[in-house]
């Protein structure tokens, strides 16, 4: 038990060190905002083990890599940086590794993780020599507005789909859930459960009241679990429907500890790198040309993953300054390279910045205090993973969607009378959502900007037509 000295003692050193009082925040608001900044981002356990088991690699070994990386990147950007962001392996990134490193291209994922180290090892050297600042820093005012609408519509298509509120149709490509069918089903039941949990959280939003992002979270999943026990919601794991009750007798997890014995420092297993149909092995791979072209492209998104999300997720917040640039950027992205670096060490793909930073954030977080809440419940996620890998994709939803419309309302600070600034905005936007990629949203705008306002003086950076050739060039190599 704690005594009321020792407990002041915490408090004041909470205060100085993250500074709370000047960025007028409180260690209650900072707790509760890193608690929901976590329940939003935490899918992430289930679903990069999903993802990355298809390559080989053992799936309850990854539960803990996904974790640990989790923990390891937002503990650095939360001492490092003392800023709000959460960092996990990337939803995209993780995809590119299974899907196209090792499946298409057929190299092993051993190999995979060493261009995913490479990468950070890269991308580490960049933040110190403030390349990666300077970059960030050059990207236009009316773009900066734009990220910060496009990932709130981004994040709101997120929710959409894991709430089941809307579905894949052969002809429109989307439509909205067909919610009964003549009768009670579970995908449908999904959908409801998440409107009505946007409604809950709306509601309690409006009263004022703090916690309303967290209750509605809560709610929509005890409200799910009265649907299970009332067989309204069947549990279907075939079709992504698990159960809703946490099942501690997984604890087969210790059997997972021994896999993530082998997967951690497997980059380095040079005995394994190897190429399916070809039989070169160990470093005659390093000096190939596929191996550049694969550090490039693990390179070129994450960059401009974290590029767009670290500024959608602060515009018109406390934490960008006037002139649109984020304070202390150059060690935000020193510990986004750090955990990239330290994610490929432990046996993950690329760990960067999620957008869904932005839920906590917009909740009112402001100091790495946040961010050491979530990096902690990531680290208790260890010991108590059936708890939080019951918490479905629809009980999260309520949350993504009213941030989402917190954030859209950046749409409001871009001059839509300056065709020249507005359009490429406008392209950013809609790039975000419908190529379903941060880093393509902004390659759209920023090639535009460029090319629209280059005859405009002074409003083309040198920087920023190099940004534009570096997107050209990201295209072209893939």
């Amino acid at each position: 038990m704690v005594k009321k000295g020792d407990e002041d003692l915490i408090m004041n050193w909470l205060e100085k060190f993250f500074k709370l009082k000047e960025n007028n925040t409180t260690v209650r608001r900072e707790i509760y905002t890193g608690t929901i900044m976590f329940l939003t981002v935490s899918y992430i356990l289930a679903v990069n083990p999903e993802i990355l088991s298809t390559t080989g690699m053992p799936r309850g070994g990854l539960f803990y890599v996904t974790a640990l990386a989790a923990f390891t990147g937002t503990f650095v950007m939360a001492l490092l940086a003392n800023s709000p962001l959460a960092l996990a392996p990337a939803m995209g990134l993780n995809a590119f590794f299974a899907y196209s490193v090792v499946g298409l291209m057929g190299y092993s994922w051993q190999f995979a993780l060493l261009a995913v180290v490479v990468e950070g090892v890269i991308f580490f050297m960049m933040s110190i020599g403030s390349i990666r600042e300077k970059i960030i820093n050059a990207i236009p005012l009316q773009l900066k507005y734009a990220m910060g609408a496009g990932i709130g519509f981004f994040i709101t298509l997120i929710a959409f789909k894991n709430a089941h509120i809307i579905q894949a149709h052969p002809v429109t490509f989307l439509t909205i859930q067909d919610f009964f069918g003549g009768k009670f089903h579970t995908a449908g039941i999904s959908a409801l459960l998440a409107i009505g949990g946007v409604l809950f959280a709306s509601f309690l939003l409006h009263r004022n009241i703090a916690a309303a992002l967290l209750f509605g979270i809560l709610a929509t999943w005890g409200a799910g679990i009265i649907c299970q026990l009332t067989g309204i919601y069947q549990v279907d794991p075939m079709n992504g429907f698990n159960s809703l009750l946490p099942n501690f007798k997984i604890a087969a997890f210790t059997d997972s500890f021994r896999e993530f014995g082998n997967l951690f420092g497997s980059a380095f297993d040079f005995n394994n790198w190897a190429h399916k149909s070809t039989e070169a092995t160990g470093f005659k791979l390093v000096l190939s040309a596929d191996f550049a072209v694969i550090c490039l492209a693990f390179l070129f998104t994450d960059f401009f993953d974290t590029v767009g999300t670290i500024n959608g997720a602060v515009v018109n917040t406390p934490l960008m300054e006037k002139n649109g640039n984020v304070p202390r950027m150059k060690k935000i992205l020193l510990a986004d390279s750090i955990a990239t670096f330290a994610g490929g060490v432990l046996g993950t793909s690329t760990t960067t910045t999620f957008a869904e930073s932005a839920v906590g954030i917009k909740a009112g977080a402001r100091t790495g205090l946040a961010a050491l809440t979530c990096s902690m419940w990531f680290l208790i996620s260890l010991v108590a993973a059936p708890v939080f890998l019951a918490i479905p994709g629809f009980a999260t939803a309520p949350a993504l969607i009213i941030v989402g419309f917190l954030m859209i309302k950046s749409i409001l600070n871009i001059d839509w009378n300056d065709i020249a600034g507005a359009i490429p905005a406008y392209l950013l936007i809609v790039g975000v959502v419908f190529t379903y990629n941060v880093s393509d949203g902004l390659g759209i705008g920023v090639i535009s900007y460029t090319i629209l306002n280059c005859g405009i003086k002074g409003r083309v950076s040198w920087l920023l037509v190099v940004i534009s050739l570096l997107f050209v060039g990201k295209y072209l190599c893939l």
